[in-house]
Formats: structure tokens, C-alpha cells, sequence
């Protein structure tokens, strides 16, 4: 690791978020891990756990689109304040039901949809705003693989302490934990002195702004293929960790911790990816390293998928952990470093899609196939689809430097006018 790893802390607004957001994705990690406990406890279903990932994400893909499109209309600052206040009064409502003891996994299930539907605003505000919390623009990818590494240690440690929690005091204390985490992220942003945001004319339906968006991403080749990839690791793959209760309780035969300590170690091998990734100096070939991330996750999920020892399987659960980081650190960089900034909300919004609004259907897909086939065989096709998109990222690469190749050889041949 060297100096330049934390180039983007010499923004003082990008040093306050990174702290207050620390505090409180711990908390948010600590609030799913014991949703997933509390449903597969309730309902002993795989289906049910597929269900929930679904519930807390789907909204994100319905309307994640107005989101974005809300992101470029609207100050962006005051919108993700708005959406974090929303979060920590969902959280305190989760806790209360909790609290009073009578509920019903339904309810559980309506409160992550609420959750969902706050995330399809927040994302597009957060991720464009990181852009302005920077001084120099060319601190951005250190910024953003800096945010995966903050995620990535939250969920490390979320997790652990969330099984820990869940033993010696119960649920109660994950979810108000929670709440009390949104303290942080609120009061870092107040802190904030961002440049005052211009007031936008808003002369087009949002419609019509949304057809830009798409119109945008269809004609930028590079964008449109990172977000189909995603899409795809998204709907097939990444759904994997609604199966980790069912290793932790079924396959290991352990208890909560169990489930903390995998989902803890997957977390580890993130966030020494997105560890790896901020020390990169610029001018690496971030698409030849997400190819063969990409390769890394399919194979440390396939041979975690029916690992019988348990310590090996967490040694591959850490390996899957660092090839998925860079699905949604690389797939970011790459897009927030191409796009126009009036786009930016937009296109963020579509990588939102991608990311959160295929998780769902693919939870609902893999608790449905685990049920026929297994949940070791269903995790060992996941790493084999992870497989196959990581050949199909090389082979686009490729084409791409042929393209180049032979584009100025064509402009420079001359043209027979009397043909």
C-alpha cells in the first residue's frame, strides 16, 4: 500500500462523508444480516430468503430511473439528506416492530420494500455527489475504489458483530443499532461546504429526460457493455449470499456467528480488493482487471460451492469476495470517468438497475432453483455463469483493440473515386 492509496482524503468533504457514511454502513450491515437470520429462523425457507433480497431491492430497479433523473434535476446535496433521514426513520419503525415482540415475516418483508424504494433515490444522489466532494477530478477513481473499500469493511465487520449481537442480546439491538448509526451520516453532511448548486431550468418531462439517458447509453459502446455485464452477474450471480445462511445453519450445522463469520470473510476478501484498487497508480487497464476478476469470482465460488471443510471454504469465500468487488467498483470508475456530467444522475441510475434491480429477480431465481436442485449445485452454476461472462468480458476487450487497429488503417487506404 502506498501514499497514493488515500489520495482523495485531501478533499475535506469527500473525509467527512467517508466518515459519517463508515459509522453508518456498519449499521445497514448489521440490519441485513439480521433480517436474513430473522426470516430463515421464522420460515426455515430458502425461497423466503430470496424473497426478502427481493422486497429490499426490486423497488430499487422500478424506480431508481426517477432517481436518476431526480439527481440531475434537483440539488443533489439536499436530496441524499432527504433519503438518509428516510433510511433512519425506516430503521427506527423495523426496531420498534421488532421491540414490541409481534410480527409476522410480512411485515419484516413491507419494511425492506421501503427500504428499496429510499435506495432508488439515494444511490444516483450519493454516487453524483461523490464527484463534487472531490477538489481535483483526478483523485475520482481513488475516491471511488475507497467507497468499495468502506463498503466492503463494513461488511467485514458488520456481520461479525451482528452474529455476535444476535446471540448475546438479541435482534432488537441489530436493528437499533441501525438507527442510531444515521446520526453520523447526517451530521458528517451538515459539515459539508460543497459549491452551491446552480438552479436548473426544468424545461423537459422527466420522460423525455429518461429517454436522453437511455439514448446516451445506447450510442457510448463502452458504458452499455459494462451495464449489460453487470446485469447479467447481477441477475445470475451475485444473488449467491441469499445461500449463506443455509451453509451457515444447514451444510456447517453452525448458529448465527457461523453466518457472521462467512459473510464477514467474503466482506474481507472485498475490501482487500477495493484495497488493491485504490493503490493502483493510473493508467492500469481497469477492463483487463475486471476480466479477470471476473474469472477469480466464478472460480472461488465454484469450488466454494461444495467445499466440505469449513475452513477452506472460508479461504474461497474470501477469494469470491475479491473477484465480486471489482463487479461494482471497476463497472462505477468506468462509467463516472466516461460520462457527461449532465448525465451523470441518469446514468448512475442505470448502473443502479443493474446492480440492485437484478439482484432481486435473480434472489427470487436462485431460492427458487436451490429448492429443485440444491443449494451447492445452484451456487456451483452461478460460479460457472461468472465463468462464462468473464470470457465474454476478454473477447469484447479484444474486439475493441481490433477496432482500433484497423480503424486508421481504413481512414488511411485511398479512395478509388473512379470505382
Amino acid at each position: 500500500m502506498n501514499i497514493s492509496t488515500f489520495n482523495a482524503f485531501k478533499s475535506r468533504n469527500y473525509r467527512l462523508y467517508f466518515t459519517g457514511q463508515s459509522v453508518s454502513l456498519v449499521g445497514t450491515w448489521m440490519q441485513k444480516t439480521a433480517v436474513s437470520w430473522v426470516v430463515y429462523d421464522l420460515t426455515h425457507s430458502e425461497f423466503m430468503l430470496g424473497l426478502s433480497l427481493f422486497a429490499s431491492m426490486f423497488p430499487s430497479f422500478l424506480f431508481s430511473f426517477i432517481g436518476g433523473v431526480a439527481a440531475d434535476r434537483y440539488n443533489r446535496f439536499h436530496l441524499m439528506i432527504a433519503t438518509q433521514v428516510a433510511s433512519m426513520i425506516q430503521a427506527v419503525l423495523l426496531t420498534a416492530l421488532v421491540f414490541w415482540g409481534h410480527y409476522v415475516v410480512w411485515e419484516i418483508i413491507a419494511l425492506s420494500a421501503v427500504l428499496g424504494l429510499i435506495n432508488a433515490f439515494d444511490v444516483p444522489a450519493r454516487q453524483s455527489l461523490v464527484y463534487e466532494m472531490v477538489n481535483s477530478k483526478a483523485d475520482l477513481p481513488n475516491a471511488l475504489a475507497l467507497n468499495s473499500s468502506m463498503v466492503n469493511l463494513s461488511r467485514l465487520v458488520g456481520p461479525g458483530i451482528a452474529g455476535l449481537v444476535l446471540e448475546k442480546f438479541g435482534d432488537t439491538v441489530c436493528f437499533g443499532a441501525n438507527a442510531l448509526s444515521f446520526i453520523a451520516v447526517i451530521g458528517s453532511l451538515l459539515m459539508m461546504r460543497l459549491p452551491k448548486a446552480e438552479s436548473k431550468k426544468h424545461d423537459k418531462n422527466v420522460f423525455y429526460e429518461l429517454k436522453e439517458g437511455f439514448a446516451y447509453i445506447n450510442n457510448t459502446p463502452s458504458i452499455k457493455f459494462v451495464i449489460i455485464m453487470l446485469s447479467l452477474i447481477s441477475l445470475m450471480v451475485l444473488p449467491f449470499s441469499t445461500m449463506i445462511p443455509v451453509y451457515a445453519k444447514d451444510i456447517f450445522k453452525g448458529t448465527a456467528s457461523t453466518f457472521g463469520v462467512i459473510d464477514s470473510i467474503i466482506g474481507l476478501g472485498a475490501f482487500s480488493g477495493a484495497i488493491y484498487l485504490a493503490s493502483l497508480k493510473p493508467g492500469h487497464d481497469l477492463k483487463k482487471i475486471l476480466a479477470i476478476n471476473t474469472l477469480i469470482f466464478g472460480g472461488g465460488l465454484v469450488i466454494f460451492s461444495h467445499m466440505p471443510s469449513y475452513p477452506l471454504a472460508l479461504v474461497f469465500a474470501a477469494i469470491t469476495g475479491f473477484g465480486m468487488m471489482s463487479q461494482i467498483t471497476i463497472s462505477n470508475t468506468l462509467i463516472q470517468t466516461t460520462v457527461s456530467p449532465e448525465m451523470r444522475g441518469r446514468v448512475i441510475s442505470f448502473y443502479a438497475m443493474a446492480f440492485f434491480g437484478m439482484q432481486p429477480l435473480g434472489g427470487l431465481l436462485v431460492g427458487a432453483v436451490s429448492q429443485w436442485i440444491g443449494t451447492p449445485d445452484t451456487v456451483m452454476l452461478e460460479g460457472a455463469v461468472a465463468l462464462l461472462i468473464g470470457i465474454l468480458h476478454f473477447r469484447f476487450l479484444r474486439k475493441s483493440k481490433l477496432k482500433k487497429v484497423t480503424q486508421p488503417t481504413l481512414e488511411q487506404q485511398p479512395i478509388n473515386t473512379l470505382a
